[in-house]
């Protein structure tokens, strides 16, 4: 059997014009049949992947010839077709890479731009959060009481919230006897029924508060970041000095976050039920 042509877009080119239009148009179809495979959960024939894509068959059997060269697809001895395990090569190697911090800078310097306050990426770790990045500058007003790598109690911080919400009660209670709840401020959350309280407004909000119960004079906002399995990895949150936080940052902080999930591979239904609830909330104009 003759080795599958390699993909040629200059052999296919009409006299007068240009190789660019013609390889994008060889991509375009391309991305057209890998899209017709990914819907499917099994072996395609190669009719039906014509049908799927509008394709003639000739043109479609050329493409997936050069496709199964790459190993992005694979053709079974009854001619079916399904994706290549090179696929799964590159999106391995694309998750591996793709790192919650480097995803979210840029999301959280445009973020400090629009507020002028001060943004926090945190991750768990243990019974803490962990600051690992921030976006700030002299005009966030507040000085930066705990650098990247600092650590707080879940408890104390509206990331640590978030935490706390997705866990169930059996896990929190563990926590409170772990740490005894401990609080900083007069404000802090020491109890476990206020805690739970505190908590199931987060849940049923999508975003958790900091009511100055970490640092006297400085309260936060938070909003959840999570992978494409819908884990919640990290939060975002707005930091400003007590008399300044604006409740009206809250949506455009969730919507970041949402953006930065996004980039991780999050989506399905369990987003669209944010912005639902987000959406539901502007309407409502329900009080926190």
């Amino acid at each position: 059997m003759p080795r599958p042509r390699a993909l040629a877009p200059a052999a296919v080119e009409s006299p007068g014009l240009s190789a660019q239009p013609v390889a994008i148009q060889v991509l375009d179809r391309a991305m057209r049949l890998l899209d017709a495979l990914a819907e499917r959960s099994g072996p395609v024939s190669l009719k039906e992947l014509a049908l799927a894509t509008d394709l003639h068959p000739s043109t479609a059997h050329r493409i997936l010839n050069d496709l199964a060269v790459g190993r992005l697809i694979e053709r079974a001895e009854n001619g079916y077709y399904s994706l290549g395990m090179r696929l799964l090569e590159l999106g391995h190697l694309v998750k591996t890479r793709l790192d919650v911090r480097e995803v979210a800078v840029n999301p959280m310097r445009e973020l400090h731009e629009r507020t002028g306050q001060t943004v926090n990426l945190s991750v768990r770790q243990g019974d803490e959060i962990v600051y690992i990045d921030r976006a700030y500058s002299e005009r966030s007003g507040m000085q930066v009481v705990r650098a990247i790598g600092g650590r707080a109690p879940l408890h104390l911080t509206s990331t640590g919230k978030l935490f706390l919400a997705a866990v169930d009660e059996r896990h929190l209670r563990a926590y409170a006897v772990r740490t005894g709840l401990a609080g900083n401020t007069r404000n802090s959350l020491t109890d476990l029924v206020l805690l739970e309280r505190e908590l199931g407004l987060v849940r049923r909000h999508g975003y958790a508060r900091d009511n100055e119960e970490l640092e006297v004079g400085v309260r936060c906002i938070a909003a959840g970041i999570r992978d494409e399995s819908g884990r919640l990895v990290a939060g975002l949150s707005l930091s400003a000095p007590a008399s300044r936080l604006d409740d009206s940052w809250i949506d455009d902080l969730v919507d970041t976050a949402l953006d930065i999930s996004r980039a991780l591979g999050f989506a399905g239904a369990e987003l669209r039920r944010r912005a639902a609830a987000r959406d539901l909330r502007a309407r409502l104009a329900v009080p926190d």
